[in-house]
């Protein structure tokens, strides 16, 4: 048959290929051919020069012919994606990895690591730079030897720094000018428990010869006898380092103080503290009024607790129990994982601790947090706390037993085992 329109032939087309015809009919429609996909036919099997015979269009649309073709039109097939699905549509193609696990947990555990070191060490940091370190030790002359385990002179005073009339008025300070010392403790830390030892504001003590911490001049000895708290309001931390010392024996390594305002402060940011009152007191002068029993304390109430002594039988040694108590009742508190785990909690707290303690030069916030971590264990385990061994009073003033107290430096300096009992 031929494909060509009427009156023409093969011979005579000519240079009017491709540019249609002068005949009234239109040229028949050419059929285009399709690419077989599939492997080449067998050499001498149909087509030209080894070229596979291609079929044609049966149905317009590219598919339905005999041989079951397919061009691969409207399929959705994307050339060299088998299946159409792009990578790995169906499976067969490439494949995307499996997660590696191993490796995210590692940089997830490197991560985690880096914000706790960052986090640790920026605290720390700040933390030291919150000390107040004011009193020199230094200047404390004619010391006794240093001893085994690590003591620590702990002192509450009177001092109403940085408090408004307000604050005055509402935790019964009064409005006393400089500052006096309310308490006065010796913390032994070593191998054989924490002791506490509680020295009356009113014991009876020598003032020795000293160096005045701020003239620099050495006052001689005169053996002036006078109660303890008086040599705090003498000349300071200095003085009262060195009088204890002296009137001991006991080297002191590290000296902490604390306020009112900061006292109170502390127990607020722990949310109060925990103590079982053993009576109902009532104190005009402290600001107390308390019923006996379990009960939580917070900075106004626990202020008023430690300060109270006319309302005690025991007035100033039954002052200084409670303090002790209080105290060890106060570092169970902040070492709670509610309170170290908590950064709502322990900032503030440290915070408001920092901020109000005033320490020797010399101390460190690793010899900070042994002294609570020791004073945490002071009523329970291993710990001991006592008052200095009393034998009487002369003229209103508390007189030491001076063997047992000698016995008891003994121990403390030995760190032993201490088997003195205090009143």
């Amino acid at each position: 048959m031929n494909d060509w329109p009427e009156a023409w032939s093969d011979e005579n087309r000519g240079s009017r290929y491709g540019r249609g015809s002068a005949s009234a009919q239109p040229e028949s429609a050419r059929v285009m051919r399709q690419v077989r996909r599939g492997p080449a036919a067998p050499p001498g099997q149909g087509g030209y020069g080894g070229v596979p015979q291609q079929p044609s269009y049966v149905d317009g649309r590219g598919h339905g012919g005999a041989d079951g073709y397919d061009s691969g039109y409207n399929t959705g097939q994307v050339y060299g994606t088998p299946g159409g699905g792009g990578p790995g549509g169906d499976g067969h193609g490439p494949q995307r990895p499996a997660p590696d696990w191993r490796r995210r947990i590692k940089w997830t555990a490197i991560t985690v690591a880096t914000v706790l070191v960052v986090t640790t060490v920026g605290t720390y940091f700040w933390a030291d730079s919150k000390l107040n370190r004011e009193v020199d030790l230094s200047k404390v002359i004619e010391r006794p030897e240093k001893g085994e385990g690590t003591n620590y002179l702990i002192v509450g005073s009177d001092s109403r720094a940085g408090m408004s009339d307000e604050d005055k008025k509402r935790l019964r300070t009064g409005s006393a000018e400089g500052k006096r010392t309310d308490s006065v403790m010796i913390l032994h830390t070593g191998d054989n428990g924490p002791t506490l030892i509680s020295l009356p504001r009113d014991s009876n003590v020598e003032i020795p010869s000293f160096k005045g911490s701020e003239s620099g001049k050495t006052y001689p000895g005169t053996g002036r006898q006078v109660k303890l708290n008086a040599a705090y309001a003498e000349d300071g931390p200095e003085l009262l380092v060195r009088t204890v010392e002296f009137n001991t024996g006991l080297h002191i390594d590290h000296y902490v103080e604390i306020g009112f305002a900061g006292f109170a402060s502390i127990v607020d940011a722990v949310g109060g503290v925990e103590m079982d009152i053993p009576q109902d007191i009532k104190d005009t002068k402290s600001g107390a009024d308390l019923k006996k029993g379990r009960q939580t304390l917070n900075g106004e109430e626990a202020l008023a607790f430690v300060r109270t002594r006319y309302a005690l039988k025991g007035s100033d040694l039954d002052r200084t129990k409670n303090q002790q108590k209080f105290l060890s009742a106060l570092a169970n508190q902040v070492a709670t994982p509610g309170t170290v785990l908590n950064p709502f909690k322990l900032y503030p707290t440290m915070g408001a601790g920092l901020d109000s303690l005033v320490v020797d030069e010399e101390m460190g916030l690793f010899d900070l947090a042994g002294m609570f971590w020791a004073m945490k264990g002071v009523s329970g385990g291993d710990g001991t706390s006592m008052n200095m061994p009393i034998a009487g009073s002369s003229g209103g003033n508390l007189l030491w037993d001076k063997a047992k107290v000698k016995q008891l430096v003994n121990q403390l300096n030995n760190d032993e085992k201490v088997t003195v009992k205090g009143d």
